[in-house]
């Protein structure tokens, strides 16, 4: 059995790539998984089932982002726990961080199914793609617990420095699949909704494999209990402190590029053909940003549970400085190569031109994207959850949506809504930088501790 990473000891360089090349590898599978929905669809069912299934992402990223925000807040909980040696305090959480998970899909599982028409009707989403947007999106939401619940795991045994064994089951599922999308879709033909299934029967496995290792778990570390699995309202209270912010970022960023989408739709239907063939692509982009981030959360928080201070501080240069240089060089091989790879999800000339300009305008601006997303990692780890949250709110949320709505008004053109993206990445950039610079981000979390513990014994 591999052993997890501890951060507070060793190389940090070598630690902080151990960690991260699995991240990266799982991160791979993780779009390639997403892709091939958009891949086979877009190339057996044409541009307007693609476009259909691209409507609907952003919706889902925006439901899944609000607890994925949670579990990386859970990860903040876990990775200090451990940090500190407090074994207690690590059982308690990744339990409490489990059955908030699976309350959690039951909701969302209701609701979305529920609500699918009334939400991309909201939207604005074109009628030509209306029926199979529906049937993508409430077949995805009768599986969404299991997405959920996978990215719960996941984040647990990252959060313990194991990033090895979300990687070999992401690969599994996703070659799950792809080959059940290649049956459904390609073969049987039947539709959109088919895609969707695919991808809940995968994400299905992905949950039994992980809860499998983590009932297993690792001995002096921990282990997980069916009969453990409940609130224990002391954890709950630390995840959401910690969590609810990163939910609320994510959640907001989300809505916000929901009212990006809901631009692209007033345009033609291979206009969003084409914005989803780049999202896929962008999603690649986004691999190092990933990676590292949620390497740096975890080695900053166990490195500060610890009272590491100064290899927090060196881990953080050495990780945004790997993120922002691959994001870049990945980006001049997008810009490079835009038509190729926008062809490869729907050769028709109308999607790949959209796609292509798309491409054009943001591929330069990955290195901001890098940096806000690294920053905003560190900043988890070292507890300041709600520094991430008041800077992406105020930036991707409050000034792309007001951006969008003005500009679009008087200048009707789909470039308008390209330059959001890098825009609003270069400005959060920047305030991350000064925030950075100016504030004691490695020390207030032990000194806002010193003085409740002062005003609790006065």
């Amino acid at each position: 059995m591999s052993r997890a990473i501890d951060f507070t000891q060793g190389s940090i360089q070598k630690n902080l790539l151990a960690f991260a090349f699995p991240l990266f590898l799982g991160n791979l599978f993780q779009q390639l998984y997403n892709a091939a929905d958009s891949l086979i669809v877009g190339n057996w069912l044409g541009s307007e089932a693609l476009a259909a299934v691209s409507s609907s992402s952003p919706l889902i990223n925006m439901m899944v982002g609000f607890f994925n925000g949670l579990a990386i807040g859970a990860g903040v909980v876990i990775s200090r726990a451990f940090g500190a040696r407090d074994y207690k305090a690590l059982d308690r959480a990744i339990h409490t961080d489990l059955a908030f998970s699976a309350a959690a899909g039951i909701v969302m599982t209701v609701l979305g199914s529920l609500f699918t028409p009334t939400i991309l009707g909201w939207m604005q989403t074109p009628e030509d793609i209306m029926p199979n947007s529906i049937a993508y999106f409430r077949v995805y939401c009768l599986g969404i617990i299991f997405s959920l619940l996978y990215n719960t795991c996941m984040g647990i045994m990252n959060a313990l420095g194991d990033s090895r064994h979300p990687l070999y089951y992401l690969i599994i599922s996703s070659l799950t699949n792809v080959i059940l999308d290649i049956i459904f879709v390609a073969g049987f033909g039947l539709g959109t909704g088919s895609a969707a299934l695919a991808t809940i029967i995968s994400q299905a496995l992905s949950v039994i494999l992980s809860l499998k290792r983590l009932f297993r778990g690792q001995e002096g570390l921990y282990k997980v209990e069916l009969r453990k699995i409940r609130f224990h309202m002391g954890s709950l209270k630390e995840i959401l402190r910690f969590g609810l912010p990163s939910g609320v970022q994510n959640s907001v960023i989300g809505f916000a590029n929901i009212v990006v989408q809901t631009n692209i739709n007033s345009f033609a239907s291979s206009a969003v053909a084409g914005s989803g063939a780049y999202s896929k692509i962008e999603g690649f982009a986004f691999l190092p940003v990933t990676c590292f981030s949620l390497a740096l959360t975890t080695c900053i928080g166990q490195n500060l549970g610890a009272k590491n201070y100064d290899r927090a501080r060196k881990s953080a240069v050495f990780g945004v400085f790997c993120s922002i240089t691959l994001a870049e060089l990945i980006g001049l091989g997008v810009f490079a190569f835009a038509p190729y790879l926008i062809s490869m999800f729907n050769s028709e000339p109308e999607v790949v031109a959209f796609g292509v300009r798309q491409c054009r305008v943001e591929a330069f601006f990955y290195c901001f994207l890098a940096l806000s997303h690294c920053i905003a990692g560190i900043l988890r780890g070292a507890g300041k959850a709600v520094i991430p949250m008041i800077i992406m709110f105020g930036v991707w949320c409050v000034l792309r949506v007001t951006y969008l709505t003005v500009v679009l008004h008087f200048w009707h053109n789909i470039i308008i809504v390209y330059t959001a993206y890098p825009l609003t990445w270069t400005l959060s950039s920047l305030l991350f930088i000064v925030y950075m610079f100016k504030a004691d981000w490695l020390h207030g979390l032990e000194e806002k501790k010193a003085r409740r513990h002062f005003l609790h014994r006065a």
